[in-house]
């Protein structure tokens, strides 16, 4: 348990298949010369109904080097941790889903990364303090990814209603250093703590 009172503790298994799902695309993601350099995940969903347990939803993102692309993540970044260089940030975290808009955001500056780190996963989970919660028990769930002004890709959630985490983007670097991104979507019937150290495997 967390200081802040999140939890991140006992495995369960992947969710169904694991096969990646496509995510709605915007527009082209990259050139052909040009990488992704800095993007932003954004995460929304609506409050609990009123008296019943708090939602509360988070992004994590985990970094894995050059020779364990798809091992144990060298660091995670979510609600109480950063990265150690500070190319990847949590800049607004919420516990209950209310506001207006996006309630909770992540920064990743890829290009900026130091070249031990060839890819980054990132996910979406929801504690589970209170019992077993999935997406499909909390309302208007989306999460975005945009690089500047352009959206990379979007999602609901729909098709991992019945999963409590999900892995909604990959990003790998290639063989010229340029960063280039992936939109599938993965759900886990996992607790946070061990989604976190299985989201990239």
């Amino acid at each position: 348990m967390a200081a802040n009172g999140k939890s991140w503790g006992a495995a369960r298994r992947p969710h169904g298949s694991g096969r990646p799902r496509e995510m709605t695309k915007g527009s082209p993601v990259s050139t052909l010369n040009k990488g992704i350099e800095k993007v932003e995940v954004t995460l929304k969903w609506d409050p609990s109904p009123m008296g019943a347990p708090d939602h509360d939803l988070d992004i994590i993102a985990a970094t894995y080097t050059a020779d364990a692309p798809h091992g144990d993540p060298a660091y995670l970044v979510h609600f109480d941790s950063r990265s150690p260089d500070g190319t990847i940030a949590l800049n607004r975290d919420s516990r209950t889903g209310q506001g207006f808009g996006f309630d909770e955001a992540m920064t990743l500056e890829l290009d900026r990364l130091s070249d031990t780190y060839t890819r980054v996963v990132v996910g979406v989970t929801i504690q589970q303090g209170e019992g077993r919660k999935v997406f499909g028990d909390v309302e208007n769930t989306a999460v975005r990814i945009r690089e500047g002004y352009t959206e990379l890709a979007v999602n609901d959630f729909a098709e991992v209603a019945d999963s409590t985490a999900a892995t909604v983007a990959e990003f790998t670097r290639d063989d010229t250093g340029n960063w280039r991104f992936h939109a599938t979507v993965r759900g886990f019937d996992a607790d946070p703590d061990t989604f976190a150290r299985s989201m990239g495997h």
